[in-house]
């Protein structure tokens, strides 16, 4: 496997999780049956496709990744759904994030580039 295909399948990885946790709201503590079955389901995929990307990419640069992004993105998607506003702490907290990320996959020697 190709250090691409890692990150594609990284990639959709962070999909399916993104997808769970969306949906783990929604379940409201697992009593609503569909968005239930779709936390569960899109978390194992989640899980099943990690596991490829880290055939190539060291777990813990693939792990910060993984959550780094999943983070941001139900941020974001937490505000726009669910109208859950972020402060500007909150909102400085996540660009630090994206820095890290940023900082792990352009410095990094750890990373194949």
């Amino acid at each position: 496997m190709t250090q691409t295909q890692a990150y594609l399948y990284l990639g959709l990885a962070i999909l399916a999780e993104v997808i769970a946790t969306t949906a783990l709201k929604a379940s409201d503590s697992f009593t609503r049956p569909l968005p239930s079955i779709v936390t569960v389901g899109f978390y194992a995929v989640s899980f099943y496709l990690l596991t490829f990307s880290l055939r190539v990419l060291p777990t813990g640069i693939a792990y910060a990744i993984w959550s780094g992004v999943g983070i941001v993105l139900i941020s974001a998607i937490s505000w726009v759904v669910y109208q859950q506003r972020l402060d500007l702490p909150a909102i400085a907290g996540l660009a630090l994030i994206i820095a890290g990320v940023a900082v792990i996959n352009l410095f990094s020697k750890s990373v194949g580039h």
